[in-house]
């Protein structure tokens, strides 16, 4: 009895390891809903919804798993090779019979490096092709959005999910998973040639499987926790550089620097903190799992020792010298596939609260999508009217109240009025950016909600007063990737309104390169390059939205001079404060707390001496005030 003191004193350290980390998973487990401990979507319904894009490639994944088998074959034959080997040289023995052995290992050594390069490639090319395709769904998704839920939605955050957390998703499958299922391969296959061995001693080894299992579930729930927290820290560190980067220019003017540097220091001390804990849950869990593997390998030597020492059976089953050097390379085998499920857990764990941001966003539903029965509109006339339309941004604010107007196919319409009286969200509801509350919108006395939002917005051409280019060519930003156009169209459309008097000027001319934004080109010559995008996506509708503001006078009057082309092209919409621009409207509409309150021509509404008559009298005040 006292032999197997030694073998008590390991069992009982394990037990009280044991111990305190189930007293300390059922503190946390009690908690677990204050703290936000789980996920809100389960590992089950993750895995069913990726397993959709896994589908198209299964059968690469199931030649995967059988190159896998002879990659894994080396794993369980190798330590019974090197057990013959010893055991082979306790006697005299032939040459031929080692080398033979030594042969059979170092054919079996090659035949799974092969399998392993083929087994990498493929699932290399596997988790590419994954990756773009969700990728590819999730931009897709993206653009589908109304502008009202991409404004809820931090750029930052968006840009972590389509670029870092695709990436974890990727690994998932070029790595994660495959490994994971090899490394099941492996400790069953060494399981069962243990078994095949000397079974006794095998179950000297599976009396640590319990404890591995405890410990597993417990890192399990502790690093799921942290791998939340660090993918939490990683979007807000993303979402205030994409914030805090693009308006750099603000926090130089008003000396903000300091400030802003305190408050990204905080949130990347945060992140840190989260990266220690998640480092500290796992440097704390492949320690343990290590200690279960050098407790059985002293288990194994002194049972082993004893039994070849003294030639005493164990259990009834005789150990030998080749027995011990294969069951401590089986040991090996056993345990290390158990540290890197660890790990890889660890990575899946990561993969899926990667996975679970991401459909977060795919279980976003756009409120402004196509009916059923939406048709496709071929061609626009240009006739617009609103009926009894009502419309809030946040509700029980209305923006419009009961506005109702008509504007005749290829007439020009302007809307004046102070800031907030609803003039851009009426340009904004033509368009279906947003969805009314109540009422009706027709183009050519058709609904707007029955036409394919595709088709709708084909028809309009909007011009906004602050204009975004994107990197790349004035020609690419004219253009947008549209073909069947040739260079002499977008000449053509660049000399109808008046971009070419700059354009010409450039080294490169339509090949000019615009840096981001267009910070390189002034905000009139953004405008013109607006315009000329406009014309060559040849609208029905022409939508301008302050499209005059903020520019010098030399360029407002080119631009005065492309209004008037652009005038006889179809419909035109103006939003401006600028009155001068307007007065050669068909109507003018004065709006006031998203109500119409005046309407006419130019002449008409200075006559009536009403609201437009004050607003264009204090205008024409101050210019004769500035002409002085």
């Amino acid at each position: 009895m006292m032999e197997l003191y030694p073998l008590l004193m390991v069992g009982g350290v394990i037990g009280f390891v044991a111990l305190l980390l189930t007293i300390a998973y059922m503190t946390i487990r009690g908690q677990k809903e204050a703290i936000g401990f789980d996920r809100n979507m389960k590992d089950g319904e993750i895995v069913k919804r990726l397993a959709k894009y896994a589908k198209p490639h299964v059968g690469s994944l199931l030649l995967v798993l059988f190159v896998m088998l002879f990659s894994v074959a080396y794993d369980i034959v190798s330590p019974l090779i090197v057990g013959y080997i010893e055991e082979l040289m306790v006697h005299d023995f032939p040459m031929s019979d080692l080398l033979i052995a030594v042969a059979v290992y170092a054919g079996i050594l090659v035949v799974s490096l092969i399998c392993s390069y083929i087994q990498a490639s493929l699932l290399q090319k596997i988790g590419q092709k994954i990756l773009s395709a969700i990728r590819e769904d999730l931009f897709a998704h993206i653009e589908s959005l109304s502008h009202a839920q991409l404004s809820e939605i931090p750029v930052g955050k968006l840009v972590t999910r389509v670029a870092n957390d695709t990436g974890a998703i990727s690994m998932m499958f070029t790595h994660i998973l495959v490994n994971l299922i090899k490394n099941c391969f492996v400790i069953v296959g060494v399981l069962a040639a243990m078994l095949l061995l000397n079974y006794m001693l095998t179950l000297m080894v599976l009396c640590f499987v319990p404890f591995i299992v405890l410990f597993t579930v417990v890192f399990r729930k502790f690093s799921r926790k942290a791998y939340r927290k660090v993918k939490d820290g990683t979007t807000d560190i993303n979402t205030f550089l994409s914030e805090h980067l693009s308006g750099m220019k603000i926090i130089q003017i008003f000396n903000r620097q300091g400030r802003k540097k305190a408050e990204f220091d905080t949130k990347n001390a945060a992140l840190g903190r989260s990266k220690r804990q998640q480092i500290f849950v796992f440097g704390i869990f492949r320690p343990l799992v290590y200690m279960l593997y050098i407790s059985s390998v002293l288990c194994l030597l002194y049972l082993g020792g004893r039994g070849y020492i003294k030639n005493v059976e164990f259990m009834g089953q005789v150990i030998t010298s080749g027995t011990v050097v294969s069951f401590y390379m089986f040991i090996s085998k056993f345990f290390n596939p158990i540290q890197n499920l660890a790990e890889q857990f660890n990575w899946l764990q990561s993969a899926f609260a990667s996975a679970e941001k991401i459909f977060t966003i795919f279980d976003i539903t756009p409120n402004v999508v196509d009916a059923p029965d939406a048709i496709e509109l071929e061609e626009v006339k240009g006739e617009i009217e609103f009926k009894n339309v009502w419309f809030y941004y946040v509700e029980g604010e209305w923006v419009l109240q009961d506005v109702s107007f008509k504007i005749g196919a290829g007439q020009t319409a302007a809307f004046v009025g102070s800031t907030g009286s609803g003039k851009s969200t009426i340009l904004s509801l033509l368009c279906r950016n947003y969805d009314i509350q109540k009422g009706q919108i027709l183009v050519d006395g058709i609904d707007i909600t029955r036409i394919k939002i595709s088709s709708l917005r084909k028809h309009f051409g909007q011009m906004l007063q602050d204009v975004f280019l994107f990197s790349g060519t004035i020609r690419s930003n004219i253009l947008l990737r549209m073909e069947g156009v040739s260079g002499e169209e977008v000449n053509e459309a660049c000399r109808y309104v008046n971009a070419n008097h700059f354009i010409d000027k450039l080294p490169g001319g339509l090949d000019e390169e615009v840096r981001e934004r267009g910070n390189n080109f002034s905000a009139g010559q953004r405008q013109l390059l607006s315009f000329a995008r406009t014309l060559i996506h040849r609208p029905a509708v022409i939508i301008l939205d302050e499209a005059t503001a903020n520019i010098d006078t030399e360029t407002e009057i080119l631009i005065q001079d492309s209004l008037e082309k652009m005038a006889n092209i179809g419909t035109m919409l103006i939003v401006a404060h600028r009155l001068s621009t307007i007065q050669h409207a068909d109507t003018i509409f004065f709006l006031s707390h998203g109500k119409i309150v005046e309407q006419g021509t130019h002449r008409e509404l200075l006559e009536q001496k009403g609201r437009y008559y004050g607003l264009y009298k204090l205008q024409y005040d101050k210019k004769q005030l500035e002409g002085k």
